[in-house]
């Protein structure tokens, strides 16, 4: 048998295929998170009950009843974390720190914190407030009805 990885100029090595499989998987999942944009409806709770086609939506992370104005809750299982920035108004983010990926941990007076590196992201809108953190949370698109806050 021939071993591919002795001869010269035979291609990469497997070690730098294996880095670049990997180096691909990450963007391609980071990309998924990003993709989101302003019109995403992760806005005021009317909307994104109006852009949910097919009946219930997605699945339920949350009471609106229990996020709190100014602030909100991470939902671990779910990897988002919800916001309640004004009096009725709902919005969600990943809960991935886009700094080196750490999970946030909690949400007051309007900041979403990771605990990793202390990155802080708006409850607003996501943006970055205080680094090292450089991009915004992505939004995440949720529906809000009957007092219940669902993924869309």
């Amino acid at each position: 048998m021939a071993s591919t990885s002795l001869q010269p100029g035979a291609g990469p090595a497997r070690r730098t295929v294996m880095a670049a499989a990997g180096t691909a998987g990450l963007a391609a999942a980071l990309s998924a998170c990003g993709a989101g944009d302003d019109s995403s409806g992760a806005g005021d709770s009317g909307a994104g009950s109006a852009g949910s086609a097919g009946g219930a939506g997605g699945v339920a992370l949350v009471k609106t009843s229990d996020i709190p104005e100014g602030g909100g809750k991470v939902i671990k299982g779910q990897g988002v974390v919800v916001t309640q920035p004004r009096a009725g108004t709902f919005k969600a983010f990943s809960a991935k720190c886009t700094h080196q990926g750490c999970a946030v941990s909690r949400v007051a007076d309007g900041v979403i914190v990771c605990p990793c590196h202390n990155s802080h992201f708006s409850a607003e809108d996501g943006s970055v407030r205080q680094g090292p953190a450089t991009q915004p949370l992505p939004a995440a698109k949720i529906t809000v009805a009957g007092g219940e806050i669902r993924l869309a």
